[in-house]
């Protein structure tokens, strides 16, 4: 009788765990999965983290989420009215462009040019800014630099803050609200990443010292005459 209540309660118990295996599956295939998040291009993060030490407003990610928005990172964008990776019109590449990777010219379509001249026109945005209310300092500042980006800055004063641009508008929501989070976590993740590596490549152990001939690894080194070692 106890065997077979006990052969009752395991079959009870292996049904049990089949139900709850089965749901757990249903969920995971059912649950969204969290979405790829962006990075920046190995070949231009050096740019990136170089151009946004030269304006203190600016960060990584912020940086990042912009060139995203402007052109998806295609060194070769072209609108129709504004070029390259950081999407210059033509007038404004001629007052702010400038050459960053030392070869003698600045070049709208050269990613070492064109995004330390972006940092270098959105620090002077910011300054613009600072005499629409709310630009001082903070997001407002950010939102109100990024419209100048987009729309110009004249359009910016004029308007007293951002402007009536159905563009424009999307542009600044574009990279606040939805790319910059996203940069924002891929860059957290790629720190924490380098310094779990820096970390295992400082606790590696360093390579033993090689041999003397005589097998005394505390022998003189390569070159030094035996007598050196002897004693009196």
């Amino acid at each position: 009788m106890l065997t077979r209540a006990a052969g009752m309660v395991a079959a009870f118990l292996a049904g049990l765990a089949l139900v709850v295996a089965a749901v757990l599956v249903v969920r995971h295939l059912t649950e969204p999965s969290e979405p790829e998040l962006p990075v920046i291009p190995d070949a231009r993060r050096p740019v990136v983290e170089a151009a946004v030490r030269t304006c203190s407003p600016l960060s990584v990610p912020l940086l990042a989420a912009q060139i995203d928005a402007e052109s998806g990172w295609r060194r070769d964008a072209d609108s129709g009215h504004a070029q390259g990776i950081s999407q210059f019109s033509p007038v404004t590449w001629k007052e702010w462009g400038q050459d960053g990777d030392g070869d003698g010219k600045a070049d709208v379509w050269e990613p070492r040019d064109a995004i330390p001249s972006q940092a270098r026109y959105m620090c002077h945005l910011y300054d613009v800014v600072k005499v629409v209310p709310g630009g001082k300092a903070g997001l407002g500042a950010t939102r109100l630099a990024l419209a100048a980006y987009n729309a110009g800055p004249n359009a910016v004063l004029r308007a007293r803050g951002i402007p009536k641009i159905l563009e424009t508008r999307e542009y600044v929501d574009k990279i606040l609200n939805e790319l910059l989070p996203k940069y924002r976590k891929s860059e957290k993740r790629y720190q924490e990443s380098e310094a779990k590596h820096t970390s295992s490549a400082s606790a590696s152990p360093s390579t033993p010292a090689s041999p003397s001939p005589s097998g005394d690894p505390s022998g003189p080194a390569s070159g030094s005459s035996p007598a050196a070692t002897r004693r009196p």
